[in-house]
């Protein structure tokens, strides 16, 4: 039995492997926890090995890589034309080993814990940015509703908060001083542009 190509379909706690060979025929179909695909990967010849790229994958791809195997991950919208029918693991698993075989597929390549960490240090900054954004025009809005508007720009929105020495006609004090607060915490997030 000669595998050319090895699909494997990552879940939460189980894994799907099939294996083709040079004509595409299943040679083996296998379902695995993450402890016993790495032991049986490990037993089995070297082979390609195709997995669509997801945060799992660059940990279980290094894996792959360190027992020998060329690996090779995904994305999943290349894979979806292969799937031939209703959708189940072990036909994505199919579907997935297929993919990794084409000459000119585009693959993902295999990140490092550092680059992984650094990417959602990227993503939390910006979420944090969107959500000063949102707090900043949902507080222009209600000011704007007591006819007192502030600049769209985030940096001078704060600076009219702080040189507003009167309050607008049809806000009370007690309501534009809470609000320039709030605008100036926002600020004070420490995410910067």
């Amino acid at each position: 039995m000669q595998i050319r190509s090895v699909g494997i379909d990552l879940g939460k706690t189980t894994f799907h492997l099939v294996a083709l060979d040079d004509n595409g025929k299943v040679l083996l179909k296998r379902k695995f926890t993450q402890k016993q695909l790495i032991t049986f990967t490990a037993n089995m010849q070297t082979s390609l090995i195709g997995m669509e790229a997801c945060a799992g994958a660059h940990f279980l791809g290094r894996a792959l890589r360190a027992q020998g195997h060329d690996v090779k991950l995904i994305p999943a919208q290349f894979v979806k034309p292969f799937v031939k029918s209703n959708k189940n693991d072990f036909i994505d698993a199919e579907a997935i080993a297929e993919a990794v075989d084409r000459q000119n597929m585009r693959f993902v390549p295999i990140k490092t814990d550092d680059q992984l960490d650094l990417q959602a240090l990227h993503r939390v900054r910006d979420r944090l940015i969107a959500r000063r954004t949102s707090v900043i025009n949902q507080l222009r809005a209600f000011l704007w509703s007591g006819v007192w508007s502030l600049p769209r720009a985030r940096l001078n929105c704060v600076t009219a908060c702080r040189r507003s020495s009167r309050t607008p006609r049809n806000i009370s004090p007690a309501h534009a001083q809470p609000a320039c607060h709030a605008v100036e915490r926002v600020e004070g997030s420490g995410a910067s542009d």
